[in-house]
């Protein structure tokens, strides 16, 4: 009877805390990298390019941010993964949300803003995606530490 009743109990349980906090910003960045992060005018002509867009058309590398941040939350939604191999789900968090953040910035290093005939600029949703991805290697490191230290 006391088996049946810790299964239920695991199988019941919801993620709380650092996972959750990990789950969500990498979900908010998978949605920033659908939303405009680079507006390009010219002559009053306006246009602008999503992460997407930028991934399919100048830069293959930038599919890795979505990759990862994919990964990050199938492993936090699996909650054997962190609750039994904290340190897999903190490792996957840190390098997932670090390689986002370098990948990331590294584009807006590639585009330099321009002034003159054409001018670009960076969105808020390019910067909110910037910040969440370090947010997930930040929360991510946090469940490592707590999780992996000896008691």
């Amino acid at each position: 009877m006391s088996t049946h009743t810790v299964t239920s109990e695991k199988s019941a349980e919801t993620v709380t805390g650092a996972p959750r906090l990990t789950i969500s910003l990498a979900a908010f960045v998978l949605i920033c990298f659908f939303l405009p992060w680079l507006q390009v005018s010219c002559l009053g002509l306006k246009d602008a390019a999503s992460g997407f867009d930028l991934a399919r058309r100048d830069d293959p590398k930038l599919w890795l941010v979505l990759a990862a941040m994919l990964l990050v939350s199938l492993m936090g939604l699996v909650w054997f993964i962190w609750k039994s191999a904290p340190m897999l789900f903190g490792i996957v968090g840190i390098v997932g949300g670090g390689l986002s953040a370098y990948l990331m910035y590294r584009e807006h290093s590639r585009i330099a803003p321009g002034g003159g005939l054409i001018a670009t600029q960076w969105t808020f949703w390019f910067w909110m995606g910037l910040v969440a991805s370090l947010g997930v290697a930040a929360s991510a490191l946090g469940y490592y530490v707590r999780r992996t230290r000896a008691p």
